[in-house]
């Protein structure tokens, strides 16, 4: 197998992102759709996409695509795709399906016929009549939009959010893929100061301390090709020896969190332990307003409360103002922030420099970007 064409899946808004990551791997076949990007590589690109895709949610392997008006071409043509090129005899795969504006819109039917045109290729290609599924999980996924039909299994497993550090967290915590985009999109670098005013269980200053020492995300996890029959071992060996070869370990970071709840802040320490950051993020117990610096050209990024219940907005008023007259006065720095609160720019006292419309969750909000004084050169 010389190449296969992948599918990187995005969260909506973060396509962009994801497709510079994938060209920052050296694919150069890329292709940006809503909600993925697609591109060809050789059989190690599973590996380093998913070892090393911040802002995607998982990676898929494309089977087949096609036009399908009725049950029987969905049949007929999932039938006659080269399952066994991928799926072992002992494979578990299981069938998840999504339609959208086709006219096959039945999810369960468009299941059930993929499921039984899978098993009657691999039947015809193994020679036997009954699989037990017990051994490596291979989920297929059918997918229609606008009647094509796209055939995909999932190479990842568990989404890519699943870094491997966070193993508790807050009630509402934000995606360690979101986390990584909402830096990707400060252009910060770790020659600069970092700070995360809402830490929580820390994922933006742990994400930023992957960013800054240029650690593959994926590196402490598993994944659902390693159990694949046919996906040799020297190609996931090749793709971890090169993250360890690209590590920074040895690069300074001046990055802090900082939580009003000291609960938060114990529970983002323990995480930055497991992510293999026990010194190199300073957490500590502090209110946004008490946050002063001599620092320069620093980058501040905050996920705080949205006030969408009704009982915090007026919390959640007064905190917005009490930032905007905590950061407003720090000109060379630039402060990012995530919310779905409409009032943030008035009541924050200045209009943010650039907005960018993003999805926490099923939560639709705005990223508000007040960029600062650039620094002078020799400082980057």
């Amino acid at each position: 197998m010389n190449s296969v064409t992948l599918i990187a899946t995005a969260a909506m808004g973060l396509e962009s992102i994801v497709a510079d990551e994938v060209k920052a791997l050296g694919y150069t076949d890329v292709k940006v759709e809503n909600g993925k990007v697609i591109f060809e590589a050789d059989p190690s690109g599973i590996a380093r996409a998913n070892l090393w895709l911040r802002t995607a949610d998982r990676v898929k392997l494309l089977v087949g695509e096609f036009k399908a008006l009725s049950f029987e071409e969905l049949f007929e043509q999932t039938k006659a795709l080269p399952w066994n090129e991928y799926i072992s005899e002992d494979a578990e795969f299981p069938v998840i399906g999504r339609s959208v504006k086709s006219k096959l819109f039945s999810i369960s039917d468009c299941q059930a016929i993929v499921k039984k045109a899978v098993v009657e290729s691999l039947k015809q290609q193994y020679h036997v009549q009954w699989f037990e599924e017990k051994g490596p999980l291979q989920r297929i996924e059918v997918a229609l939009h606008k009647d094509i039909a796209q055939l995909t299994i999932d190479t990842s497993g568990t989404g890519l959010h699943k870094r491997g550090y966070r193993y508790l967290h807050n009630e509402a915590p934000l995606k360690e893929t979101l986390a990584a985009a909402l830096i990707k999109l400060t252009k910060w670098n770790p020659d600069r100061p970092f700070v995360d005013p809402f830490c929580g269980s820390g994922t933006l200053p742990i994400e930023a301390a992957m960013i800054g020492q240029n650690i593959a995300p994926g590196i402490n996890r598993e994944f659902a090709f390693e159990n694949w029959s046919w996906y040799e071992q020297r190609w996931f060996d090749a793709a971890l020896e090169e993250a360890e070869d690209l590590a920074k370990y040895d690069q300074p970071l001046d990055i802090e969190g900082f939580d009003i709840d000291h609960n938060m802040i114990e529970l983002a320490s323990n995480n930055a332990m497991e992510a293999g950051f026990p010194d190199q993020i300073k957490f500590k117990q502090m209110q946004a307003k008490d946050f002063r610096t001599t620092k320069d050209y620093g980058v501040i990024v905050g996920n705080p409360p949205y006030g969408e219940r009704m009982q915090e907005r007026k919390y959640v008023e007064k905190l917005y103002r009490e930032m905007g007259e905590t950061f407003r006065p720090l000109d060379t720095w630039s402060v990012y922030v995530i919310t779905s609160n409409e009032d943030f720019e008035e009541l924050y006292g200045a209009k943010a420099t650039k907005k960018r419309k993003l999805y926490n969750g099923n939560i639709k909000t705005d990223y508000y970007q007040y960029w600062g004084k650039r620094p002078p050169r020799n400082k980057n």
